[in-house]
């Protein structure tokens, strides 16, 4: 067997984006050389090591075997340093999907302090609102809204966050202030598009107040937020983005309101790449101090004579 160290490690750049152009880049090698290499390792081992997939390329059986013993060579080479300490483990690109609240208000920040110690790390965010996926080829991290059903993954809890009515203090002003939830339908939602939504979780509005009719409609919260702050309904926003904006009243906030829980969904070999597992520890560190930060937020609005109700 005439396999190569050099073309397992290229094989493991592969499997890390899926992409032969991307591991070009990393490697800074052009993508017919990457084809090449590749070509080269199963030559060596008798069998493919990667099929095409709907999102690049994924691993074989086989594959996964050489990505082990790859593991093991590159662990072996960045041990040897010449001051005794191996280069920065903590790099490459780690591509994630996640909702746009969370993206912006949890994922962003995370990835912040993590590049300021590792700044050969880079992180992909793609915002989506919908379940976990099947087939997760060229992705490393999932964050969705509900616990997910999902197959050959690793599927854990990260933590909940609020929902609740909200209308602009404008808003309510010239339509008047709901005394009744009942009084709800003569006003319009700004939420999710109904016959776009995918997560069956997020369908509380819908739920709580079946007769109150779309106003405004999009698949981006900040666009229900803005839409909520310049008078288009009264919308069902997340309480950690909602509650930071001054013009925003909440309505029938203890009757009203949805919990729901956010979770990591990972691929089984994810958590062997030093760069994945320091991503999933800042997610998870920085979901702890968001909340906590909602919480003491929440305990100085209880205290204050100017915590927002629902009224204007």
């Amino acid at each position: 067997m005439d396999m190569k160290p050099n073309d397992l490690l290229v094989l493991l750049t592969v499997s890390r984006s899926a992409k032969f152009t991307t591991a070009a880049q990393t490697l800074g090698l052009n993508h017919t050389t990457i084809s090449r290499r590749i070509a080269a390792l199963e030559k060596s081992l008798g069998g493919r090591v990667l099929s095409r997939a709907s999102g690049g390329w994924e691993l074989t059986e086989l594959g996964h075997e050489a990505v082990r013993v790859a593991e093991q060579v590159e662990n072996a080479v960045s041990s040897l340093g010449g001051s005794g300490r191996g280069p920065d483990a903590i790099t490459g690109v780690v591509r994630m999907t996640a909702t746009d609240g969370f993206s912006a208000y949890v994922a962003a920040p995370a990835v912040a302090k993590l590049r300021r110690r590792h700044p050969g790390l880079s992180v992909e965010i793609v915002t989506v609102t919908r379940q976990a996926l099947q087939q997760r080829s060229g992705l490393d991290i999932e964050v969705v809204v509900g616990e997910p059903q999902v197959h050959r993954a690793e599927a854990f809890k990260l933590g909940d966050y609020e929902l609740g009515m909200y209308a602009s203090r404008d808003y309510l002003i010239e339509n008047g202030t709901p005394a009744t939830e009942d009084e709800l339908t003569e006003h319009r939602l700004v939420y999710f598009v109904d016959s776009m939504l995918q997560v069956d979780d997020l369908d509380a509005p819908r739920r709580l107040v079946p007769t109150m009719k779309d106003g405004l409609s999009s698949t981006n919260v900040f666009v229900h937020v803005e839409a909520t702050r310049a008078s288009a309904g009264i919308g069902f926003l997340p309480c950690f983005m909602a509650d930071l904006h001054d013009d925003l009243v909440r309505l029938f906030p203890e009757t009203l309101s949805e919990r729901l829980p956010y979770w990591m969904v990972l691929r089984p070999d994810s958590m062997r790449r030093p760069a994945v597992a320091a991503v999933v520890q800042a997610l998870q560190d920085q979901t702890v101090a968001h909340e906590k930060a909602l919480l003491g937020q929440r305990g100085n609005q209880s205290t204050t004579p100017a915590a927002k109700s629902g009224s204007a």
